[in-house]
């Protein structure tokens, strides 16, 4: 088949986090179930502030997990005192363990697809679209993940241990493609992450579409403008290809 891209898709790979699953909402509740007791009486602007913080980390310290500099429940732990110090709270070191592991049941207690998702998927199904996931976390996590979600179906998983990198590395994308059997040119790879999922996608020789369900900016560094494909939602996306 042949749609959007100029060329027959016969592979798609998808991006986890905020993609497949609704991260978001999941880690929003967990945060304010394991800081209220450390942020009494906070007002609801107060709190969005909070999980702003948290999910943004402006601190980068995601991104130093990703390059091996901290551990992941470190990374998590610093992401926490950031948040709460910004509504004026703190999170004693004797109970950072115990909040990290609260947190952790509450998460996972919240995870779920978004709900275009296993439509999606059926259509691809229908007609003969293989998928996959490659995602910025390790591979048994992610798992987990899906598999909590509802989305086990989703049997190629490539997390930033199976390869050693993290995207926008192209070889991350590259086992993505090995795994699913295609070309690079023949998978499309879609994801939230304008910069890393769709750029780096895009420059690994893959076709790439942005998942842009907030409506957020296009504008790139440098001035550039996203100019590729791009949807609102999963829906529809097997008419694309």
């Amino acid at each position: 088949m042949t749609g959007v891209f100029g060329w027959p898709i016969r592979a798609v790979l998808f991006d986890i986090d905020d993609t497949l699953v609704d991260l978001r909402t999941a880690m929003e509740i967990a945060v304010r179930a394991v800081s209220a007791e450390y942020l009494p009486e906070l007002s609801e602007p107060q709190w969005q502030e909070v999980h702003r913080e948290f999910r943004e980390d402006r601190g980068g310290h995601y991104e130093a997990f990703l390059r091996g500099e901290i551990g992941f429940i470190e990374q998590r732990i610093a992401r926490a005192r950031r948040a709460l110090a910004v509504a004026g709270g703190a999170l004693p070191v004797e109970r950072a363990e115990s909040w990290n592991a609260c947190y952790e049941v509450e998460a996972q207690r919240n995870w779920r697809a978004y709900p275009d998702v296993v439509t999606a998927l059926d259509e691809l199904d229908a007609v003969g679209v293989v998928y996959g996931a490659v995602s910025n976390n390790v591979e048994a996590y992610q798992r987990r993940k899906l598999d909590l979600a509802g989305l086990s179906r989703i049997s190629v998983l490539i997390g930033t241990d199976t390869v050693g990198v993290p995207k926008p590395d192209p070889a991350i994308f590259h086992e993505g493609v090995r795994e699913l059997g295609f070309s690079a040119a023949e998978t499309l790879y879609v994801g939230d992450n304008l910069l890393i999922d769709a750029v780096g996608a895009s420059e690994a020789g893959l076709a790439a579409l942005w998942l842009n369900r907030e409506d957020r900016s296009p504008e790139l560094p440098g001035g550039r403008r996203w100019e590729g494909a791009q949807l609102s939602g999963l829906a529809g996306l097997s008419t694309l290809l």
